[in-house]
């Protein structure tokens, strides 16, 4: 297979997915280059997706205001997608941020209740008493309040996501190559991409859009400044006698003055062997993957079995009313940027441009950052005042 496209989008993710989806409004010649999630994780030697996965909340109250507008430009778009693509992937279970009463050393629900009455969301503030009444599913330390937003807010499945995507994106016309690209190189002012199964296909302008194997010098031969770290999810199986007590539970976002007492939890979820797992992130390892073939390693390992102790210990603390059928847990990786935004910019003059860079916080903002890499490749600048930063590309 070979090819000639108007636009390149490397990395069939969220951001990818999203970018490919916007683009291919405009009538451009698309392909969208990425693979499939494969079968065996521990058998498989080429790329990985963090989108392989079927749970992250989504919100809109953030204190940071270009991630709050990232969130609800994304969430507005979110019914459309699903009725457009006939996938739904959005749960509407709220989410409910826990943390030490205002005005004392943790600032957490400070900054929340600030960044709610900045944005106008119904989100009401829940006292010590009646976070124990109104949420019986949690236990929280003596001297907690909460925040709760009911509306806009619950969780996203990120494969479902990404399917949306991808159909909306090849009924406008997109091509969407099922492979792993091994090469991107510019010759002259086109971009020519190679793929593991040795197709080809060149265009004016690509955007790589890998998530942590964007680190890889047959992508970009120019090193970003971008952080890849290891993380480690843990998943606690409900038992199906259990699954009616759990109706009407929200997204948890627990936080606490020490860093490795917050964490993250999500309502039972059905996962592709037709279990519910409530799953918990907090992963207190500080462990950063330095090259592509490690990201790949990392992936088909067991991930860190400390990690997954901590939080069960963590989940245990929040939920103590609740028994696991079974735990189990899996690798992640989550990638930082330098400025703590996505990077969505130019690596090479105006031809290949780099989209990535999600922070921890990107799965339910990532329509928004793909609609802005969209424009980008198609007007060759950025026109993001709104947001109050440029998204610059930066290098090591």
């Amino acid at each position: 297979m070979a090819g000639r496209f108007d636009f390149i989008i490397v990395g069939k993710g969220m951001m990818g997915a999203a970018a490919a989806r916007h683009l291919a409004k405009s009538g451009a010649r698309i392909a969208l280059i990425g693979p499939d999630e494969p079968e065996d994780w521990a058998s498989h030697n080429g790329v990985f997706s963090s989108h392989y996965d079927n749970g992250r909340i989504t919100r809109t109250i953030d204190p940071d205001p270009v991630w709050a507008l990232l969130a609800q430009r994304s969430i507005e778009r979110y019914a459309d997608i699903e009725t457009g693509s006939g996938v739904d992937f959005y749960s509407e279970a709220g989410c409910l941020i826990a943390a030490p009463l205002p005005g004392g050393e943790e600032a957490t629900l400070d900054l929340v209740i600030a960044a709610r009455n900045r944005l106008g969301v119904e989100a009401p503030f829940v006292d010590e008493q009646d976070l124990a009444e109104r949420f019986p599913w949690f236990r929280f330390p003596a001297g907690y309040g909460g925040v709760f937003e009911p509306r806009n807010a619950g969780h996203i499945d990120p494969r479902a996501l990404v399917k949306a995507q991808v159909i909306l994106a090849e009924k406008a016309g997109a091509t969407v190559v099922r492979s792993e690209v091994s090469s991107v190189v510019r010759v002259g002012s086109a971009i020519n991409i190679r793929t593991a199964d040795g197709a080809t296909f060149s265009a004016g302008r690509a955007i790589i859009a890998a998530g942590g194997f964007s680190i890889s010098r047959q992508l970009l031969a120019r090193p970003l400044d971008l952080t890849v770290k290891a993380r480690t999810v843990l998943f606690a199986e409900v038992a199906p006698a259990d699954l009616p007590r759990f109706a009407g539970m929200p997204s948890l976002i627990g936080a606490a003055l020490e860093q490795d007492e917050s964490y993250y939890l999500l309502p039972p979820i059905r996962y592709p062997d037709g279990k519910f797992y409530i799953k918990i992130g907090g992963d207190p390892s500080d462990i950063n993957i330095g090259s592509e073939p490690e990201v790949r390693a990392w992936f088909r390992g067991d991930a860190n079995r400390s990690a997954a102790d901590h939080m069960s210990g963590l989940l245990s603390r929040a939920m103590p009313s609740f028994t696991p059928a079974s735990l189990r847990w899996s690798p992640c990786v989550t990638t930082f940027t330098r400025h703590g935004y996505p990077y969505i910019g130019f690596a090479d003059s105006d031809r290949v441009a780099v989209l990535t860079g999600g922070n921890g916080a990107a799965a339910k903002s990532s329509d928004e950052i793909g609609r802005l890499g969209a424009q980008l490749l198609e007007n060759g600048v950025l026109d993001a005042e709104e947001y109050g930063t440029d998204f610059a590309v930066c290098f090591r």
